[in-house]
């Protein structure tokens, strides 16, 4: 196996798990927002599911009990937006970024007053997390040229959460165009009004978008603390769900754009965490803030050339009041 080959594999296995979390709240968002609700709380649902999940399976030692806590924690965030948005009529963008300060603050004080460790939740043993799975055959096709890589890195070698993002896309595809639910869903962010004028409830759509999109980003949520860390770390979700948020809008709202776009910023984390320490021809040592800031200077380079461009459904963001 030659050395370019296995530092190729080694990235794209890096850039498929740090898309992960990005796949599974974007998707999250997808639903919210195409049912008319701007979900910019998805940053706010996935740091409280990371800390549900980690604190329920630090006191359990289970990872499956830490990942029903954090889609728990993550749905109840969501109906509360959900409160504040479609049946009290609130400002959306001003219930997430609420949502999304309480829990920063909610979660220090929580793990603190618990574990007594800073805001931090104890480290993990084996049962308390998720698991790299190795797949059959992995061990058997190392030494095969480029098979062996790419089977053995890229495939296997993940844990269930990363599985289940790749598996996610597909399926919210075929919800969104292929059931009854989501032409609903699509046609409540587009024209709710015609839309109650069939009967069909826009305020239950939303909700039941909500709910899907809280279960999402709980999963997203658990694989930080739960899988691809060992604890909660304060904080941790570190603007991964604005990235995810960027993700969907570059996206245009349609989710195999939007994995697209979770892989590119993926990939560009996946670098700088390559390039730390590491000298470049001409420049050297780069310092490691810059290299750290490279997903996000994508994410405004990329959003600069395309948020003009893009679409969004036509509802969201307007309250909308079935008794008018």
């Amino acid at each position: 196996m030659s050395e370019t080959a296995l530092i190729t594999a080694l990235l794209v296995g890096a850039t498929a798990r740090g898309a992960a979390p990005l796949v599974l709240a974007a998707l999250g968002g997808l639903f919210a927002e195409r049912s008319g609700i701007v979900d910019i709380g998805i940053e706010g649902k996935m740091l409280a599911s990371a800390f549900a999940a980690a604190a329920t399976a630090a006191v359990t030692g289970s990872a499956w009990a830490g990942l029903a806590a954090a889609i728990a924690a993550s749905v109840a965030l969501a109906l509360a937006h959900g409160v504040a948005c479609i049946t009290c009529h609130g400002n959306q963008v001003v219930s997430g970024m609420a949502l999304n300060i309480t829990v920063s603050g909610l979660t220090a004080v929580l793990g603190n007053a618990w574990f007594q460790q800073g805001g931090q939740t104890p480290m993990l043993g084996a049962g308390g997390r998720f698991a790299p799975i190795q797949l059959p055959g992995a061990a058997s096709l190392t030494g095969v040229p480029v098979l062996g890589p790419i089977y053995g890195e890229v495939v296997s070698g993940h844990n269930v959460l990363v599985y289940a993002a790749a598996a996610a896309v597909p399926v919210v595809a075929w919800i969104v165009y292929r059931t009854r639910f989501g032409l609903r869903l699509r046609a409540v962010g587009e024209s709710p009004g015609a839309v109650d004028t069939a009967g069909i409830s826009v305020s239950g759509t939303r909700y039941r978008a909500l709910v899907v999109s809280g279960a999402l980003c709980g999963l997203s949520g658990a694989y930080l603390s739960i899988a691809h860390n060992a604890a909660f770390i304060r904080d941790m979700s570190a603007g991964k769900g604005y990235l995810a948020l960027a993700a969907l809008i570059f996206g245009q709202w349609r989710p195999w754009p939007t994995l697209g776009a979770c892989l590119l910023f993926a990939l560009a984390d996946a670098v700088q965490t390559r390039l730390q320490g590491t000298p470049l021809p001409g420049v050297g040592v780069v310092p490691v803030q810059l290299i750290q800031a490279l997903p996000y200077v994508l994410t405004v380079a990329l959003l600069a050339g395309v948020v003009g461009r893009a679409v969004a459904p036509r509802a969201i963001g307007v309250p909308y009041g079935e008794d008018r």
